[in-house]
């Protein structure tokens, strides 16, 4: 049998396309069809049903539209989390227009950067964030036509900055856009905070979001019953790609948050009657060490999710503990997975505390060595994934893009080892792996031995240069408020613990860890601010 494009005419052939058509942007409109009248987003005091949200998703694109924008065009979206960041999500995904989310804790050259290499047709910023905005802008050369201003603080933004009030909360619905998304147009260029000194630029279409959607509904044990609080920042995919676009595709209610201040969090629980919430680790362990955790209301929330590291075994039993009803998933990935590669399920926790669990549903995963090989359970070697879920590749870098799906794989970068029923536990990253004394050491099983010490809030290992053993294990612990922990109480617990080579050489004990928005340990803040420590210390 020929092709369907040989079969029938190009008319045809366009008008069948129409009618299949599955974009990230088609699905907002589905639900509110579904839906109309359902709670679908709450921001402090808007409170907007599927019909509403649909109709200023629909505003926002026809205003776009009339400022120039065309399909393939990029817009950088500057700012924290808020109705607005989530109507520009998919007014521009109904466009083809491409969304380049920006993490607000950039400096200007460092947003400069971004707008230049993404070539940022427009640029909407949030108003407290307009004067960085401003002087990013003053560094770059992109062809920034278009600018909004999102009014949240009342700041004035000053210079040429249209007001996206306008934009999004005038009368009327004028429809949807007539314009066709295909599975593989890029909608989103993701910017990676990866250890290299120049982001790059992620490139996911429809086709790797809504993939990556389902395998979260199917194995996150997602409906639309559920009403979910997000708090981590919108512009990473953890928070907008595995949450709140997936509450939006299913119906489900999406109470936003500017930001994950544990106060906030429990308070908001209790208000608006949470059912699911997503957290890091360390957001968490903020919970868990709030006074008014326990006299707090969250007999509401049944579904607790956590990724971007793994969480320390002890933290995890507390959790059962403390919320004896609150089913846990551990989701793992990148932003080149749209983010989701691994699920482990809540009835796994505890028997496999520690553990990245099984591919999802639309992912299969290998471990493999440097020659591409798979290697056996047990083994240690880079994780690699094939799924729908993967970017495109990187914006304009055909070298990395070439070395990041070398052998039709994802390449990870992360290093793991996998037991014979395909569980994956992640021992580190390549570049985190600390080698000491011609011995490799894992910096989180240096953490979870540290851990479990008594009076040990949170822990970050990791290696600095050292004139002997090239690397040496270094601990910075923040200890659990009231308590006063000494250096020889962390050397003797190692002691217990750990084989020599993997003792933690140098103890510092400080107040908080550096933490991005995600809640993501900065553990290259902590190697530059005690790189000096063996010169130091001996």
């Amino acid at each position: 049998m020929s092709s369907a494009a040989s079969e029938f005419s190009e008319q045809t052939t366009a008008a069948i396309a129409r009618a299949r058509r599955h974009s990230v942007g088609d699905l907002l409109h589905r639900t509110a069809a579904r839906y109309p009248d359902r709670l679908a987003v709450v921001d402090s005091d808007t409170r907007w049903t599927f019909a509403e949200f649909d109709a200023a998703v629909n505003r926002c694109a026809a205003a776009l539209t009339d400022r120039g924008l065309v399909k393939g065009d990029r817009l950088a979206l500057l700012s924290h989390n808020c109705r607005q960041f989530g109507v520009l999500a998919f007014a521009t995904a109904r466009l083809g227009v491409v969304l380049v989310p920006v993490n607000f804790m950039l400096g200007p050259e460092e947003i400069a950067y971004i707008l230049d290499h993404s070539r940022a047709a427009a640029f909407v910023v949030e108003d407290a964030l307009a004067e960085t905005a401003e002087k990013a802008l003053g560094h770059s050369s992109a062809p920034v036509r278009v600018r909004g201003r999102i009014g949240l603080s009342g700041v004035s933004a000053g210079g040429d900055w249209a007001d996206v009030a306008e934009w999004i909360d005038g009368a009327g619905n004028p429809g949807e856009p007539d314009v066709h998304v295909g599975d593989d147009d890029p909608l989103r260029l993701m910017y990676t905070s990866g250890t290299e000194s120049r982001p790059k630029g992620v490139m996911l279409s429809s086709r790797s979001l809504i993939t990556q959607y389902l395998s979260c509904i199917v194995d996150g044990g997602m409906t639309d019953d559920d009403v979910e609080l997000h708090s981590l920042p919108m512009y990473h995919c953890a928070q907008l790609d595995c949450f709140f676009s997936v509450d939006v595709y299913l119906g489900a209610t999406s109470i936003i948050v500017p930001a994950p201040d544990p106060a906030t969090l429990l308070a908001t629980i209790a208000r608006e009657k949470v059912t699911k919430l997503f957290c890091p680790p360390t957001v968490w362990i903020s919970l868990l060490r709030h006074p008014d955790f326990d006299s707090t209301d969250l007999s509401s929330l049944r579904k607790g999710y956590y990724g971007a590291a793994a969480m320390p075994v002890e933290v995890l039993h507390e959790l059962s503990r403390r919320l004896p009803d609150v089913r846990l998933w551990n989701f793992y990935g990148q932003t080149e997975m749209s983010p989701l590669a691994t699920i482990l399920r809540p009835d796994e926790q505890l028997e496999r505390a520690g553990s990245a669990g099984r591919a999802s549903l639309n992912v299969e995963t290998r471990v493999v060595d440097d020659a591409g090989v798979e290697l056996p359970p047990g083994e240690v070697g880079e994780i690699v994934h094939r799924s729908p879920h993967a970017a495109l590749g990187y914006y304009d870098d055909e070298e990395k893009t070439a070395a990041a799906f070398a052998g039709g794989w994802f390449h990870s970068g992360d290093l793991g080892v996998m037991t014979p029923d395909g569980y994956l536990s992640v021992v580190d990253r390549k570049k985190d792996m600390i080698k000491t004394g011609g011995e490799n050491v894992a910096s989180r099983e240096v953490e979870e031995a540290l851990y479990l010490l008594d009076g040990v809030a949170e822990v970050a290992v990791f290696g600095v240069v050292h004139p002997h053993w090239i690397e040496a294990v270094t601990a910075v612990v923040v200890p659990k408020q009231g308590v006063t922990l000494t250096e020889e109480q962390v050397h003797a617990h190692a002691r217990e613990r750990l084989a020599g080579y993997k003792r933690p050489k140098y103890v510092v004990f400080t107040d908080a860890l550096p933490k991005n928005p995600s809640g993501k340990i900065l553990k290259r803040a902590l190697r530059d601010a005690h790189a000096d420590i063996a010169a130091e210390r001996g």
